[in-house]
């Protein structure tokens, strides 16, 4: 039965994927948002979004049901953006992203060490992984598989053709992959605000969260700078992605004491634009 749902659900996103390709980037955009903002609610509980938010304490100057409707809104123009992926990757749609750091990124290529690159679910989060391939720099990305097998074959070939050739699956076999490409000189960039089972609890804006310990562990054993990224979109269609310097980290401090540091720093990314991060992340799970 569910695989009879899985390919229903496959059917239903590749008859929008046509529709999208047919109508236009800022029109599918357009459309997605709507999309997500009436019926994301039967996917994403906008109860979740208010519950973790309001577990935040974060205070917005909007109503929690209106930042619920914009954050499954952003979740549309994700959604109606992938089929232009492509065109973001050979340059069609340059214009509509900038970059804040392209001087770091040509540093960190001229470098040829490995850095660790971070960031969370922010706007349209495929850009960043594809941009900093695109600046020349070797890169691995890990990657969640989506649950719907029909789904996830779509998705991973998006990634591998349009995002990062380099694609790493979460696990324990990603782990040997992640020390692989290390040794290789490759960089690693990974998303550090999901929830994760073998995670250590953490602060996270004032309570404990479930913490990947990932970027910790290759931050100790190879010595590696860490590298935030951060992207936000502005007029709706418009993107811009900030890399920060390389910071280097003291390796002599504990897996713990590194990733409260790069909690603070996902809080104050998340902060800039509350409602462009993902909040069904249950990051505060007991």
């Amino acid at each position: 039965m569910k695989k009879i749902i899985y390919f229903l659900e496959y059917i239903l996103v590749r008859f929008f994927f046509i529709i999208f390709k047919i109508l236009g980037y800022k029109s599918s955009s357009d459309l997605g948002f709507y999309i997500g903002k009436t019926f994301g609610n039967i996917f994403r509980k906008k109860n979740s979004i208010i519950m973790n938010l309001q577990k935040s304490k974060i205070s917005i100057n909007i109503s929690n049901i209106e930042f619920a409707e914009n954050v499954l809104g952003n979740y549309g123009r994700i959604f109606a953006e992938y089929p232009y992926l492509k065109d973001f990757r050979k340059n069609n749609l340059s214009k509509y992203i900038e970059i804040d750091g392209e001087y770091n990124l040509d540093q960190i290529k001229k470098k040829k060490k490995p850095v660790v690159f971070i960031s969370g679910h922010f706007s349209n989060f495929e850009l960043m992984a594809m941009q900093i391939e695109k600046s020349g720099i070797s890169l691995a990305a890990i990657y969640r598989p989506l649950n719907n097998i029909f789904l996830n074959k779509t998705m991973e070939h998006i990634r591998t053709n349009y995002i990062c050739k380099n694609q790493i699956k979460k696990g324990r076999s990603g782990t040997r992959q992640i020390l692989e490409n290390l040794k290789k000189g490759n960089s690693i960039a990974l998303m550090i605000d999901q929830r994760v089972t073998q995670g250590i609890k953490i602060n996270f804006f004032g309570d404990l969260a479930s913490t990947t310990t990932i970027p910790a562990q290759i931050i100790k054993k190879y010595k590696c700078d860490l590298v935030p990224i951060y992207i936000e979109r502005y007029q709706k269609y418009h993107f811009k992605m900030y890399v920060s310097q390389p910071i280097s980290i003291n390796s002599n401090k504990s897996q713990k004491e590194i990733s409260e540091h790069l909690n603070k720093i996902l809080e104050k990314m998340i902060l800039r634009n509350p409602d462009q991060w993902i909040w069904t992340h249950d990051r505060w799970k007991k």
